[in-house]
């Protein structure tokens, strides 16, 4: 029973984990979950602000992301500023969206773990290593938080198998795939390409649509940063960048396109899919472990370091206009499994076995 749970849950500003709290936050809130947001790394805009005082209670500190400092030390007061912010909210139970932040953690409050990305499996799928020298303290910090947690969440079973073959067997852990709440609709079928991601980042693999662009006969757009808080950045010769625009203009131009299309090295669960199969686009996907588990029969899969299979797969589907009905259909009819009512009962369950006793209603 969670009715009346006050949850404490930690965030950041910077990518898609933002969006997974606020989605769950609101699905949450209707079962009487109280939500407070502690937020690490830049601050976040405005209108963040805005929509997070609409869902819970927003508290920030100044403490810094794991991936975008050089060593532990520099996360040294994480443990106790989580530690803090649980007993001034009178927090229930830790939801951590990063499992460095359950590293050292003292505290009596239960603690769950969801590990949406972490720079060890990043580096095993996008460069087929193993942490870099110098790197190692991120995957020994990313060991102990999992070690710590009561329980632990990944978004798909590929990405819970890459944390086995990174962390040795990882107990305690369960999946619960990521929602969208975007709205269903219907694409309007322009003769464009559209892509969504942060494409500073090697893992999102923009080298490779910017290379298929040079082949294709269909414009590709790409929605998304180019330019990251730690420096990276992805510089276009083909495809178009369109930056990041406001929600709804990004939104509009989705539901223009003809093809959504995403190449990624990298993905725990890949929400940009998602929410452009919500719009019935058909999906053109990277052939990897999540997005064959996620939309294996309603996507089309193409090897992620082949530009050439790329951009024939790309006009191929161009040409075929009742293909690309028959796939948007099926990616909306799939995308129904990924509502936020849906993972909110999910994690509801979990939180419900942490904190066995009745919460009172405050």
């Amino acid at each position: 029973m969670t009715e009346g749970l006050r949850l404490l849950m930690t965030l950041d500003a910077v990518g898609g984990v933002w969006r997974y709290a606020m989605d769950l936050a609101g699905a949450l809130r209707p079962e009487g979950v109280e939500t407070v947001f502690l937020g690490f790394g830049p601050r976040p805009t405005d209108a963040q602000q805005a929509e997070a005082a609409r869902l819970g209670t927003l508290d920030w500190t100044d403490a810094p992301l794991d991936w975008l400092v050089g060593d532990a030390g520099a996360l040294s007061e994480v443990p106790t500023l989580v530690a803090q912010a649980a007993r001034r909210h009178g927090a229930d139970l830790l939801h951590l969206n990063l499992p460095t932040h359950a590293a050292g953690l003292d505290t009596d409050r239960p603690v769950l773990v969801v590990s949406h990305s972490c720079v060890t499996t990043w580096f095993r799928a996008v460069r087929g290593t193993g942490l870099p020298p110098g790197w190692e303290w991120q995957g020994d910090l990313n060991a102990q938080g999992l070690a710590r947690a009561d329980a632990i969440v990944a978004p798909s079973h590929a990405h819970a198998a890459a944390l086995h073959a990174c962390y040795g067997p990882v107990p305690r852990l369960r999946v619960v795939p990521n929602a969208t709440a975007a709205p269903l609709g219907e694409t309007k079928g322009e003769p464009f390409v559209i892509a969504s991601g942060r494409w500073w980042d090697e893992g999102k693999n923009g080298a490779l649509l910017d290379e298929a662009a040079e082949n294709t006969n269909l414009p590709i757009h790409l929605l998304g940063p180019t330019h990251g808080p730690n420096g990276a950045t992805f510089a276009a010769r083909h495809a178009l960048p369109r930056g990041e625009l406001p929600h709804a203009e990004a939104v509009a131009l989705m539901r223009r396109a003809g093809i959504f299309c995403s190449p990624s090295l990298y993905e725990p669960f890949g929400l940009a899919v998602a929410e452009a199969a919500r719009m019935a686009l058909p999906l053109v996907l990277s052939d990897i472990p999540t997005f064959r588990e996620l939309w294996s029969d309603a996507a089309v899969f193409v090897p992620p370091r082949d530009p050439e299979r790329l951009a024939a797969t790309l006009d191929a589907l161009a040409c075929d206009p009742t293909e690309r009905r028959r796939l948007g259909e099926a990616a909306q009819a799939r995308s129904r499994r990924f509502t936020p009512e849906a993972q909110a009962a999910a994690m509801l369950r979990l939180y419900a076995d942490l904190v066995p006793q009745p919460v009172t209603q405050r």
